[in-house]
């Protein structure tokens, strides 16, 4: 499913956090598919198991997965209505990301072509390489 970097500085459960919401942001694991049960990706990734067990409440507490007791975990269905303190939040992440990315010599272009690529991924669009970068 994917590789955890475990030189990282950081923890093993937001690695695997990001990289299952990295999949279900780009429709790799649909709404209502079941994710590999705990103990299974335990052994997978050579991880302790409350290792998965805290990043799938991670996962269900930001609203990207749910739980069914005795069943396992699911991909929740992406809603249409915003949550405006997480999109304040991004919004003010994504300022600081661009101002940083700005002064590293990143062009108003650069930007475009990385926002588009990212919004044709969201959409489930293959994305070719139509902008350069420096």
């Amino acid at each position: 499913m994917f590789q955890l970097d475990v030189r990282s500085r950081k923890p093993i459960y937001e690695q695997l956090v990001d990289k299952i919401k990295e999949l279900i942001i780009n429709r790799i694991l649909k709404p209502d598919e079941q994710l590999p049960s705990v103990r299974m990706l335990s052994s997978q990734l050579t991880v302790n198991p409350n290792t998965i067990q805290r990043a799938y409440r991670e996962l269900e507490n930001q609203g990207y997965i749910y739980s069914i007791k005795g069943k396992g975990n699911f991909v929740a269905a992406i809603e249409l209505k915003p949550n405006e303190q997480k999109l304040a939040e991004l919004k003010t992440d994504l300022k600081r990301l661009i101002a940083e990315a700005i002064y590293l010599g990143l062009t108003k272009d650069d930007i475009y072509v990385l926002f588009h690529e990212a919004h044709q991924q969201t959409k489930g669009i293959n994305s070719d390489d139509t902008g350069s970068f420096r």
